[in-house]
Formats: structure tokens, sequence, C-alpha cells
């Protein structure tokens, strides 16, 4: 979790914790920002496409 290594050094920075929600959130709007506007240029949800490959419970059925 990239979080805990960057609130470490934002300690030792000096920034104040009120604050540490706030620049993780800074950090992440370029993406949001890129995902909403593909998502307006596409005219549907962005939707990762990836299939679960590792071992099935013991009490699951397979499909």
């Amino acid at each position: 979790n990239v979080e805990y290594y960057t609130a470490i050094l934002l300690e030792a920075l000096g920034i104040p914790r009120g604050l540490f929600t706030c620049l993780f959130g800074c950090g992440r709007v370029t993406g949001w920002i890129a995902h909403a506007r593909e998502q307006l240029s596409t005219g549907r949800l962005v939707r990762p496409a990836s299939t679960y490959v590792g071992p099935m419970p013991a009490d699951s059925v397979a499909a």
C-alpha cells in the first residue's frame, strides 16, 4: 500500500496529519479525470476485464 510509505514521508516532512487524506486524493485525481473522460468519449463505464485464476474454494461449485 503506497499510502503507508507516503504517510511516513509526509510525516518526516512535517506535513500535518490532517492533510494526508487530501494529499492522497490529489495524487489520484488525474486518474479519476482520465477515467471520466474515457467514459464520456466511449459512452460506457470502464470495467476491468479480468478472470479469477486461483484455486476454487472447497465449498463452491464450478460453473
